[in-house]
């Protein structure tokens, strides 16, 4: 984000509404609500397809450590 800086003598309220008219033009605001209410959630069946796939990824790299093909790691996530 650009940063926006009070000029010389620039009262607060001048300084402020300047500062919003630079959100409503540059729609970074918006852009940030949009992000944080509007982005449409995993339904059941995508999420159930992920845990699968994680399952069907964490079971194959088990193998592979197991058979010498990957490194074993010591970094536990939990």
């Amino acid at each position: 984000m650009a940063e926006i800086k009070r000029k010389k003598e620039e009262s607060f309220e001048s300084f402020l509404r300047r500062f919003k008219l630079y959100l409503q033009n540059s729609k970074k605001l918006i852009t940030a609500k949009e992000k944080r209410y509007l982005t449409p959630k995993n339904n059941k069946k995508q999420q159930k397809a992920r845990a699968l796939s994680a399952k069907e990824m964490g079971e194959k790299n088990q193998y592979l450590r197991k058979i010498g093909k990957l490194p074993e790691s010591n970094n536990n996530r939990r």
